[in-house]
């Protein structure tokens, strides 16, 4: 009996027993958590300490400095997968949100990253006084800025792209909203999001000067990062010092590539629309290390069920749960007119509401215009962004021409996709402020002319939203349809006229609008560059807003600020917006 008892009893030891794989995860869990606790208690301490210590060059700050911008980046994307579930889903399923939401989503994209700075920093110091927490706020609320809105508009698309067969399929289960939206929509849509989330996190790189040095008016607030580090760097004129910049961008990049994005990636590929294999699925060592632990496995089952039965509950909208009388489960015709009449009542009051709000938050912007503004400094302005909208339209294009075709090369082939990420995700958070050395050097030394050799600069970081996108379309796309084309003899102009520009198209204007709206905004930090005391300056929307905010001039700032939001809002609306729509009715995978 004994003897019966022992193997049971071994077993039971062995299940609660860390194994050798436990042990190797066990660090990095550990390192994780402390980490994190150290950049919480840094950012409790007081003021006073921001302000008595100055940003070091002393290459031996860079760990510190890395540990505190990579805090920063994860908690803002953090927020940007919130914002994005709620956002997009609302603006999606939502068809009088949408009419508001959507044209909200355009004109936060056109806002600089300067232009919510300015009023932020102040907002968040007066929320949390005397404490390093409030700036360190402004600086996740700038990223987050960076951020957010190219995951929207990619989950977004995603959401109003699903196949009509899943969704008719979901019906006849009766999967209430909640449950379809987790189990289908949220699912259908990981792979495109979390090529986007790589892009954003990437982006963030590329306004972390501004999120870290942050100057407004007359008041400078640095906080201890990699972005502040540059900035003093390019200050000192201290080539050295930002060579190490880039050592540790390397570096931070792939470690976050390894134990972030590889995983997610890995993990994401069981959600590709298809009914046959790739034949090389992505892989994460990270992902393989915790599926092999026993017991950090038994101790995340607990949330993982967690999870799953709030995936299941069956939540349904507010009236939906309603027992109706029978009488009115059969209207007539007259009840059927009448329900129209009332839905077109909603509408147009709700569109009478907008316009009234609208209205007047146009006249306080006219009253304030009038009062701050000479007109033909607006006229002046406006001609200023009719500048920078051609250098943003042809580099597009340019971009477009380049990256759409190695974006599909890498994306049909995971295993060359595994090997290019780290690459890819290093080039798309490369700050341009990098080379600023180069180009002013370059410049000043040929005499060569600013407005052309700036404006490369204006695309070199949001370029990579088209590649990226591109990519998740790619990557997405079922190799059912692959298999069908080549059995079909399907190659050459065919090919890429039939198949596979129908099939990233969605995803392409996705990361085409992005990159649009990221490229007026890169405007600003690369239409007016400084290396040391040598400025240069392009005509152009950006190098105003730049000399307006250096000069602490808040009514022009804003001036330019509105322009530029005009500008990127009506581009979104006369031809992002039309090829949304076409690619949704038109080329979805159905």
């Amino acid at each position: 009996m004994f003897d019966a008892f022992l193997p049971r009893s071994h077993a039971f030891v062995r299940r609660i027993l860390p194994n050798r794989w436990d042990f190797a995860a066990f660090p990095l869990i550990l390192g994780a958590a402390a980490l994190t606790a150290s950049g919480f208690q840094q950012a409790m301490a007081p003021l006073s300490e921001l302000e008595a210590q100055a940003v070091s060059l002393n290459p031996a700050c860079l760990p510190e400095y890395a540990l505190r911008t990579t805090l920063r980046m994860l908690a803002a994307m953090a927020l940007s997968l919130l914002f994005t579930f709620i956002y997009s889903a609302l603006a999606a399923k939502n068809r009088r949100a949408e009419k508001v939401l959507v044209p909200l989503l355009d004109i936060a994209q056109s806002v600089p990253v300067l232009g919510y700075l300015s009023f932020t920093v102040t907002f968040f110091i007066a929320l949390f006084p005397g404490r390093i927490l409030g700036v360190e706020c402004a600086a996740i609320f700038a990223i987050f800025t960076s951020q957010a809105w190219n995951m929207s508009f990619s989950f977004y698309q995603s959401l109003r792209t699903v196949p009509r067969d899943l969704l008719e399929v979901s019906r006849n289960f009766q999967l209430s909203v909640w449950q379809r939206f987790w189990k289908l929509e949220v699912p259908f849509s990981m792979p495109g999001l979390i090529w986007n989330m790589m892009m954003s996190m990437s982006g963030g790189w590329f306004f972390i000067v501004a999120s870290e040095a942050m100057t407004v008016g007359h008041h400078t607030f640095r906080l201890p990062g990699i972005g502040a580090y540059l900035a003093q760097a390019i200050e000192a004129r201290n080539l050295a010092a930002v060579g190490w910049v880039i050592v540790t961008m390397i570096a931070v990049i792939l470690i976050y590539d390894q134990c972030l994005f590889r995983p997610l990636v890995a993990w994401a590929d069981k959600f590709r629309l298809e009914n046959t294999d790739t034949g090389s699925a992505p892989s994460s060592w990270l992902l393989d290390l915790i599926q092999r632990t026993r017991l950090i496995r038994r101790a995340l089952v607990p949330a993982s069920r967690l999870f799953a039965r709030i995936a299941r509950m069956r939540i349904r909208p507010i009236g939906r749960g309603i027992k109706r009388p029978a009488w009115s489960r059969f209207p007539a015709a007259g009840s059927i007119q009448m329900q129209r009449w009332i839905s077109r009542t909603g509408d147009a009051l709700w569109i009478l509401a907008m316009i009234s709000v609208t209205a007047a938050l146009g006249w306080h912007a006219f009253v304030y215009a009038r009062a701050h503004i000479d007109w033909n400094e607006a006229a002046y302005v406006l001609t200023l962004g009719a500048i920078t909208l051609a250098r943003v339209l042809l580099l597009i294009l340019l971009a477009s021409v380049i990256w759409v075709p190695v974006g599909m090369w890498i994306g049909l082939r995971p295993a060359l996709a595994q090997r290019v990420q780290p690459l890819a995700q290093f080039l798309a958070a490369f700050p341009a402020n990098l080379l600023f050395p180069l180009f002013v050097v370059a410049i000043v030394r040929f005499q060569l002319n600013p407005d052309l050799w700036l404006s490369p600069l204006i695309v070199l970081g949001t370029q990579w939203y088209i590649l990226f996108n591109v990519i998740a379309g790619a990557s997405a796309y079922p190799n059912d349809y692959r298999e069908a084309a080549a059995s079909l003899h399907i190659r050459g102009w065919q090919w890429w006229k039939k198949v596979m520009l129908p099939g990233i198209f969605p995803y392409y204007v996705t990361g085409a609008m992005t990159a649009s709206g990221g490229a007026w905004n890169a405007s600003i930090v690369s239409e007016a560059v400084s290396w040391g005391d040598t400025k240069l300056s392009a005509h152009g929307l950006g190098a105003y807003i730049a000399e307006m905010t250096d000069a602490g001039d808040m009514p022009h700032m804003m001036l330019g600020i509105a322009v530029m939001s005009v500008f990127v809002t009506a581009f979104n609306r006369l031809l992002w917006r039309p090829l949304y729509l076409y690619a949704e009715n038109r080329l979805r995978l159905d």
